[in-house]
């Protein structure tokens, strides 16, 4: 058995509310950015702050709270499409970081909102091999920095966040069981960094070669939120189906629902579509906002805190977006 065993995540000090948006744009009231979104405040990465140091304070928090030594550690998988470099791998600068053995593997994997349930599947899937008995699976998004300050839309949405877990063989934590995936890459760029990478390298944009549907700079960050929003109704209902066949269980089964919170229009949406009572659907945005692949993490570790999640609960956790790419997995705790 592969055991989910501890959470701890981190949010920077900086924070952006609704009342700081609104002084912003003014056209955007506080009731009608809370409502849509059902942020109150995001949490910011200062300028000097990258994904590398707050994973390590997630990494710290995980360890000082549930007394892991980092000489435990066998293997680093961290999640993060915001890196401190193109190379080296920011993972080898956290294990540098954190003292964990320099027998310890280390890799960095590009994911957005899906990429903790592929993470929990990689980190499994190491587990079983046999090439290793535990997992420090790391979250760290740093999307604030991909973001035009003019960009209102997806101001309102995102912040930044890490999180740290442990997952390892036959611990005293949740079980991890059978995970689904999805992958569609035709919607690559309706949620895109065009400039940064090889294709579009970033200096062009100075140049004016780097091309933005929003009319912004093509070196941030561009989202379709209508389509994400078709993307994300037409497959989540299909990806819940298919991870409750592939587990052998009905959704009366589940006793709590953690999707990534992306915002509320798009929760409440896909509640209803599905048919799921809203004592059995867990949201946890307000003081963070959507942190990306920490938005489950986060939740998990809220839904313990508040007695929402108890032992013998089964939990159904889904990401999507950014890829498309989406996946499910049953926590049985």
């Amino acid at each position: 058995m592969i055991t989910l065993d501890a959470i701890s995540y981190y949010l920077p000090e900086e924070t952006l509310t609704n009342d700081d948006l609104h002084e912003l744009f003014p056209d955007w009231s506080v009731n009608k950015i809370a409502a849509k979104t059902g942020v109150i405040e995001r949490r910011i990465a200062a300028k000097d702050e990258f994904a590398s140091s707050m994973a390590i304070k997630a990494a710290s928090k995980l360890f000082e709270e549930h007394k892991i030594t980092p000489s435990e550690i066998q293997f680093i998988l961290l999640c993060t499409q915001s890196p401190d470099y193109f190379l080296p791998t920011t993972a080898c600068i956290v294990q540098h970081a954190l003292g964990i053995p320099t027998t310890a593997g280390a890799l960095d994997f590009n994911l957005g909102c899906s990429g903790y349930v592929y993470g929990l599947s990689l980190a499994k899937g190491l587990i079983c091999s046999g090439d290793v008995e535990n997992v420090l699976l790391i979250t760290s998004e740093t999307y604030s920095k991909h973001i035009h300050d003019h960009d209102k839309s997806v101001r309102t949405i995102f912040g930044d966040a890490a999180s740290a877990t442990f997952i390892k063989r036959n611990g005293h934590g949740a079980d991890i069981r059978a995970i689904t995936f999805g992958t569609d890459g035709s919607g690559a760029e309706n949620l895109i960094v065009k400039g940064g990478g090889m294709r579009h390298p970033r200096v062009s944009d100075s140049e004016g070669t780097i091309p933005s549907p929003n009319g912004l700079s093509g070196t941030t960050l561009f989202m379709n939120g209508a389509e994400i929003f078709s993307f994300t109704l037409r497959s989540v209902p299909v990806m819940v189906k298919q991870i409750l066949q592939k587990n052998s269980l009905e959704q009366e089964d589940i006793d709590l629902f953690v999707f990534h919170q992306a915002n509320k229009y798009m929760l409440d949406h896909l509640r209803l579509k599905l048919g799921i009572p809203e004592e059995k659907f867990f949201v946890s945005m307000a003081n963070c906002g959507n942190t990306v692949s920490s938005t489950i993490p986060i939740a998990l570790k809220q839904a313990e805190e508040q007695k929402k999640i108890k032992s013998g609960m089964k939990v159904l956790v889904a990401g999507f977006g950014v890829g498309y790419s989406w996946g499910a997995g049953i926590i049985q705790y």
